[in-house]
């Protein structure tokens, strides 16, 4: 009776442990996250439609570097090395945020009076003024002339452009076929009526691309903000990021709006958020321009973009060439601003050419700065 007491304790303790154990192991610390975006959610906006070849792209193997699983098996044995190293690791995005967080980085082109674009400027060529006041430095400068890409190609797809459809998708196939460099540049395909579709997630794979322009189909209703929100918000701002890249929407359409969730100025946001340059290009052959061109034209001139109005069809083909060649001969600069404040405020941009008479400047007209 008594070793069979023992043997019953003894059993007791062993369950005891385990059990301690199994505990030990559920309640781990989540690793801390080393950033946090502070992105703004669309407001009752639709949701966004993917095909199914988008989706079967997107899952495919040269497409798993830029887009990694998550290891599920992995995930205790990383927690735990984050909850040791978790004082040091806070210690070291501080002074990462500390280091970044007062410099702006611009993109912007440079034209002189003809058009052309001007590519041999140096830094001392130029001044910046931040809410009218000069920059305190220009840290960096440089001339982007090949920097890898990150493009969205927007097409309206609803019922006011269905006589003119084929055309578009034939100009933007050939753009996407000249523009994006294998194993270099990335884009995708979004189509939208009432909402937007995916018809090709990013790829460098210029087929999987004419594939998915191809399979959009003219009907609906046209919400053009909600799509641009999406795109740059889900898409090119989420973009895994390896150095530095040029994010850039083209939009093809006639910029009536009807249904949109979201509002013009709400994606404009979205757009200088994501630091992403949009071109606009009208489908409108009406001759004159209407109230939908001046909101493409809007759009374009607030991101640093161009907006484009070709009078023929057969002009759409020529625009593409001018957004390719502008892609390619462009500047960067990142500057600090006077009086920089992390107040979520926006903030007015304006780069000036010194000492060269009739050379125009194009860049987004502004920035929000982080909030504390």
């Amino acid at each position: 009776m008594r070793a069979r007491s023992i043997i019953l304790f003894l059993l007791a303790i062993s369950l005891f442990s385990t059990y301690t154990v199994a505990q030990e192991k559920l309640d781990l610390p989540a690793a801390p996250s080393a950033s946090k975006l502070d992105s703004k959610a669309a407001p009752r906006a639709a949701k966004p439609k993917v095909s199914n070849d988008s989706a079967a792209q997107s899952a495919a193997p040269h497409d798993a570097t830029e887009n990694p699983p998550s290891d599920n098996a992995s995930q205790p044995a990383q927690a735990a090395q984050s909850a040791s190293s978790s004082s040091s690791a806070a210690d070291d995005t501080a002074e990462t945020i500390r280091r970044t967080v007062n410099e702006v980085n611009v993109v912007f082109t440079v034209t002189d009076k003809h058009g052309r674009y001007v590519k041999d400027l140096k830094k001392n060529d130029f001044t910046v003024v931040d809410d009218n006041r000069p920059a305190q430095e220009i840290r960096s400068f440089h001339t982007e002339t090949d920097l890898p890409l990150r493009v969205g190609l927007l097409v309206d797809a609803s019922n006011s452009i269905r006589d003119r459809f084929k055309f578009e998708q034939e100009s933007a196939i050939e753009f996407l076929n000249q523009t994006i460099r294998p194993r270099y540049d990335k884009a995708f395909v979004v189509g939208f009526d009432v909402t937007p579709e995916v018809t090709q997630d990013f790829t460098d794979n210029t087929e999987a691309l004419s594939r998915g322009i191809r399979a959009l189909r003219p009907g609906g209703g046209t919400a053009m903000y909600d799509a641009l929100y999406f795109s740059c918000r889900d898409k090119l701002l989420k973009a895994p990021q390896i150095g530095p890249m040029r994010r850039a929407v083209i939009l093809l359409s006639d910029g009536d709006d009807n249904q949109s969730h979201v509002s013009r100025e709400e994606a404009i946001e979205m757009a200088q958020r994501a630091e992403v340059i949009v071109y606009t290009i009208s489908t409108n052959v009406a001759g004159s321009r209407g109230r939908g061109d001046k909101v493409l034209e809007r759009i374009a001139e607030a991101t640093g973009g161009r907006a484009f109005f070709p009078f023929q069809l057969t002009d759409i083909a020529n625009v593409f060439l001018e957004i390719q060649d502008e892609l390619r001969s462009q500047y960067a600069l990142s500057y600090r601003p006077a009086d920089f404040r992390a107040d979520g405020r926006y903030h007015s941009i304006e780069i000036l050419a010194q000492n060269h008479k009739g050379l125009r400047v194009r860049s987004r007209r502004g920035y929000y700065a982080p909030a504390q």
